[in-house]
C-alpha cells in the first residue's frame, strides 16, 4: 500500500494544519494517508457489498454513506 499514490502527502499536511497543527512532520503525513487510505478501502469494500446487494454495479452516494456507518 506505501507505494500507491492515492491521496497526496500535501492534503495530509493541509488537513492537518486545518485542524490546529503549526508544523507537521514528514511521518505523520505518511501516517494520516496510511490510516485513512486503509479506512477507505474497508468502506468501498463495503459499498460494493450494498451496491451488489441492491442488484446494481454502479456504487452510489448512499452506498458510501452507509458504508462508513
Amino acid at each position: 500500500m506505501a507505494s500507491k499514490r492515492l491521496l497526496p502527502l500535501a492534503a495530509m499536511e493541509k488537513i492537518l494544519k486545518q485542524s490546529g497543527a503549526e508544523r507537521v512532520s514528514d511521518k505523520a503525513k505518511v501516517a494520516l494517508k496510511s490510516v485513512i487510505e486503509e479506512e477507505a478501502e474497508k468502506i468501498a469494500s463495503q459499498a460494493v457489498k450494498f451496491a451488489a446487494h441492491a442488484g446494481r454495479k454502479t456504487v452510489k452516494a448512499g452506498d458510501i454513506r452507509l458504508a462508513a456507518k
